[in-house]
């Protein structure tokens, strides 16, 4: 049998490549056939805030979690520079993409239980889309990083993928609101 290949002809790693593909189409169409199906509740609240409170609770929220996506990014460029700083800033990397995952979940968490995934204007199906995008390409970045051996683009991709959700999630609803319910483009 050739080196790096399976019985059955399969090169050695694919399942963890196929497991990183998967995931995250599973877990975007998850919490997009959620968003549907759930009876939306508008009144629900956010640490207490409901209403035009909460979402202007959420636009801050959001614009910070954009504002440590973009310290992801330069982390990221940092950690092709290899050298003595490699290890503190991929620690640094780390646990900023942990600190940010885990500030966006207050936001999706109330985004999809109060409005669902709707679909009833460009804005509105964009920010549901990017919402439930987020979360697959979360999926997929974790599994890849824990998957060695990746060509040397994949994880750039991933994280770039992630940054672009990220984005369009805070144009499209933080920006939106704190500028008055209009962003460049809508």
């Amino acid at each position: 049998m050739a080196p790096g290949r399976r019985p059955g002809g399969s090169p050695a790693g694919s399942l963890p490549v196929l497991l990183a593909v998967l995931a995250p189409v599973a877990v975007a169409l998850g919490l997009l056939w959620f968003g549907r199906v759930h009876v939306p509740d508008p009144g629900r609240s956010l640490f207490g805030a409901s209403g035009e409170d909460a979402l202007r609770l959420k636009s801050w929220l959001g614009s910070a979690l954009f504002g440590l996506a973009l310290v992801q990014v330069v982390l990221a460029l940092a950690l092709y520079r290899r050298g003595p700083a490699a290890r503190p800033v991929r620690t640094g990397h780390r646990v900023g993409g942990w600190l940010a995952f885990a500030l966006s979940l207050p936001i999706a968490q109330h985004c999809l239980l109060a409005y669902g995934a709707r679909f009833t204007d460009v804005r509105v199906g964009l920010h549901s889309a990017a919402g439930c995008f987020l979360y697959g390409a979360f999926a997929a970045k974790v599994l890849l990083v824990r998957h060695g051996g990746l060509r040397g683009w994949v994880l750039p991709v991933a994280g770039g993928a992630l940054f672009c959700a990220v984005g369009v999630l805070w144009w499209s609803a933080a920006l939106w609101f704190l500028n008055g319910y209009a962003a460049p483009g809508f």
